[in-house]
């Protein structure tokens, strides 16, 4: 396809969340493909000098109804995971060994709904493993995967890869160079697949 939509996201992003149950209806619409790119939020955090929106009580306050009224609106099911924050960096190694291979689709789909609509506390590596083991995957060897220096180098790549082209956040999508932050910016990204 030579239409594509590139998205920068983190499992522990609410918002990462609810554009991945989005996103794929979108990019279909439009003929397009995903271009998927797992990045430490952490790290483009720490690298652009931003915070979780929760570190600001007001601001926190807002976003979390915010996604609760875009969780309605989408018709998806979403709960505030009461173990936030959660440290992500082995889920998002894990997608980053996932990412070129079948399974990709059903880890992300085993991880989004752990953190996102069955919460679990996934900064226990044991109940990461159990979460995996109960959907069918193969938790040991799917967490050496994670540890693999390829999944490490991947992605630090792809979080370095953002930082240089702007990335302040998650989720972000690139349509080309234009470049969208936030899930409630999903009907601009639907044009602009459109105008491609």
């Amino acid at each position: 396809m030579s239409k594509q939509v590139e998205f920068f996201f983190d499992v522990g992003s609410p918002a990462s969340y609810l554009a991945w149950t989005q996103l794929p209806g979108i990019a279909d619409a439009a003929g397009a493909a995903i271009v998927w790119k797992p990045m430490l939020l952490g790290g483009v955090f720490k690298a652009t000098g931003n915070r979780s929106p929760v570190e600001v009580p007001a601001k926190g306050q807002y976003t979390h109804r915010d996604l609760v009224r875009h969780a309605e609106r989408y018709q998806v099911p979403f709960q505030y995971n009461p173990h936030f924050p959660i440290n992500t960096l082995l889920l998002m190694r894990g997608a980053e060994a996932y990412r070129d291979t079948p399974a990709f689709d059903a880890y992300l789909h085993v991880v989004f709904r752990a953190m996102w609509v069955e919460p679990r506390n996934l900064n226990d590596p044991e109940e990461v493993a159990r979460t995996l083991e109960e959907a069918g995957f193969d938790a040991g060897e799917a967490l050496e995967q994670a540890q693999s220096p390829r999944a490490k180098e991947g992605l630090k790549a792809t979080t370095e890869e953002a930082v240089t082209r702007g990335v302040f956040g998650a989720p972000t999508f690139f349509v080309g160079e234009e470049m969208w932050f936030g899930q409630d910016r999903l009907d601009w990204i639907a044009a602009a697949l459109r105008r491609a």
